[in-house]
């Protein structure tokens, strides 16, 4: 029973029983014989099959177990060329279904294949062979055994790349250096294979680089503070302020991605690996270019490069740039802000005031290129002494104010001279900065750049007229503006102000003067030069006390004599409180004044 020859079919089929015939030994040998003929397969794995034929949308495939098992034919898009007689992988998902049939999957194959591979290539750190599908956000995706690696955009190269879709459709050879199983994620570079091969030119160019060394970059990135270089493996710094003589804001100005371009090693730090390199210092330094013909007292002419608090910076040549203080912008002394004057960019002319070659240095200013107002020939004129101007109010201080009658024309108007009425503590009391004010000269130096000037002085002097009113003994209707430990501070007629000692704020009741009452009160005592008035109410219902008439002969005593037509104040007081006719129309002229001031 070796053989088909040998076959007895009497046995099987010359019996009641189908295979009776056969002994316990006989059957055992055949069926011996059976299992040689059967492959031994496991269920979940591999195999290979050999296609029996394409029945339709099916193939055909043996892989040596009892019965066949079909594939559909859309798993072998990858073979447009299948034909019978060729061998797959295929995985074996079921040895026998509920209806007896094979179930295999060439699909599945292909994963657990592609897998194992992608394993083997990461843990004996093996270089693939991969194609790039499409990019997607921050990288590109690679097939690899027909699974989807992801290629990050930073290990596609040393240097950063910033087209992706120049790979899209390419061959790369990659290693795998991330797995993670449970997202089924593959992490690829092609960036590691090129490191390698750049380790050693990167320890050759640090073992021979020295200070002042030439050496030829490709500029990798830029940023507001310098570009980085590729020296080839190793990269090196080139500072903004090392890349030009002049002085640039942001280096895409002069240079691009990508660009070749030949520096110098400025320095470097063999354990930091850091490399400083410049490319200015390739050429002579502009200071050395400038022309002769440049002194102190020249023209030039140039763009503002930078504004500060203090001035500005005018570039002449590029690298060659002179310093324009706040001082020197404008004749003006209240110019403050050098921005409100200049701006970067602009294009002006300046005069050369200092100039040092040796420390390169030079000092510009502006106003000079106009004549100083203080040496005009009709300043004298125009500003002498009781000429009348309008100004603006540039500055204040406790003592007074500061007035621009033009540019680099100022002038003081104290404080005493504001107003004739109004005791002004402070200028911020009566104007504000900005503002205009009507002035007249009082005071005028050339040779020292002074001007003194007076804004009451536009007016008479109202003292004139009321000391032929407010005569000592006479009596006003006065208002109680406030009170203090000494007395109380009285509104009389006309706006001015008096004041009344504490002795003469009692009433005939006995009470006391309050603020705010208008009641009568008696001059005591009035001083022009000094600008004021002492009162009493209590003198309006008592007589003058022994003690008051001599402070009173005292002061009639030292006051000078008064000349003919003037006040005088040794009259009766019932006299001196008449009103005559003068009287009414200086009144009125008074009123009339300080009215149209009100006004204005």
């Amino acid at each position: 029973m070796s053989n088909s020859k040998e076959f007895n079919w009497d046995k099987v089929t010359n019996t009641k029983e189908f295979g009776s015939g056969y002994s316990d030994a006989e059957r055992a040998e055949l069926e011996a014989m059976y299992d040689q003929t059967i492959t031994p397969v496991s269920e979940r794995e591999v195999v290979e099959a050999t296609v029996v034929g394409v029945l339709g949308r099916d193939v055909l495939l043996n892989i040596g177990f009892k019965s066949d098992g079909l594939v559909p034919l859309s798993e072998f898009r990858d073979m447009p060329d299948l034909k019978t007689g060729d061998v797959v992988e295929v995985y074996v998902e079921n040895q026998e279904d509920t209806n007896g049939e094979l179930i295999l999957s060439r699909k599945k194959a292909k994963i657990l294949t592609a897998w194992k591979k992608i394993e083997t290539a990461f843990s004996d750190d093996l270089v693939i062979e991969c194609v790039v599908k499409r990019r997607t956000k921050g990288g590109l995706i690679a097939d690899i055994f027909g699974i989807e690696a992801f290629l990050p955009g930073s290990q596609i190269d040393v240097k950063p790349i910033r087209d992706f879709d120049i790979y899209v459709g390419k061959k790369m050879e990659v290693k795998v250096v991330k797995i993670n199983h449970a997202n089924d994620n593959v992490v690829v570079s092609h960036k590691i294979l090129i490191e390698k091969d750049l380790e050693k030119q990167k320890a050759e160019i640090l073992n021979n680089l020295e200070k002042g060394q030439i050496l030829e970059g490709v500029i990798k990135n830029m940023t507001n503070f310098g570009v980085f270089i590729d020296l080839g493996g190793v990269d090196g710094l080139l500072h903004i302020t090392d890349i030009s003589w002049g002085r640039i804001n942001h280096p895409e100005e002069v240079l691009e991605l990508d660009q070749k371009l030949k520096v110098v090693v400025l320095d470097f730090d063999d354990d930091k690996k850091r490399i400083s390199l410049g490319m200015k210092q390739l050429t002579p330094h502009p200071w050395e270019s400038l022309g002769e013909d440049i002194q102190v007292g020249s023209k030039v002419k140039g763009r503002i490069v930078n504004v500060a608090d203090y001035g500005a910076f005018l570039e002449v040549i590029p690298g060659v740039e002179g310093l324009i203080h706040v001082s020197e912008m404008s004749w003006s002394q209240h110019l403050r802000n050098p921005q409100d004057f200049l701006k970067v960019g602009d294009q002006i002319e300046a005069v050369v005031l200092t100039l040092d070659r040796e420390d390169r240095k030079m000092s510009l200013g502006i106003k000079q290129l106009t004549e100083d107002p203080w040496t005009k020939a009709e300043i004298i004129e125009k500003y002498a002494i009781g000429t009348k101007h309008t100004g603006i109010v540039r500055n204040l201080t406790n003592f007074g104010l500061f007035l621009e009658l033009e540019e680099g024309i100022d002038g003081l108007v104290h404080v005493s001279d504001l107003s004739w009425t109004k005791k002004i503590k402070l200028p911020s009391e009566f104007i504000k900065v900005a503002e205009n004010l009507d002035v007249v000269v009082l005071e005028l130096d050339v040779e020292n750049k002074r001007l003194a000037l007076g804004h009451k002085q536009l007016e008479e002097n109202p003292w004139d007229t009321f000391e032929t009113i407010f005569v000592e003994g006479s009596t006003h209707r006065c208002t109680v503006i406030s009170k203090n430990d000494k007395g109380a501070i009285l509104e009389l007629p006309y706006g001015i102000e008096g004041f009344a000692p504490n002795k003469g704020l009692t009433k005939e009741d006995s009470t006391t003067v309050e603020v705010g009452d208008s009641i009568d009160f008696v001059i005591i005592e009035f001083s022009k030069d000094e600008k004021k008035i002492i009162l009493s109410h209590t003198r309006t219902f008592e007589e003058e006390s022994a003690e008051d008439k001599k402070e009173g002969a005292k002061r009639k005593k030292k006051a000078p004599a008064k000349k003919e037509g003037e006040a005088t104040g040794n009259i009766p007081a019932s006299e001196e409180s008449t009103t005559t006719l003068g009287d009414i129309e200086a009144l009125s002229s008074l009123k009339e004044q300080m009215e149209k001031k009100d006004n204005e």
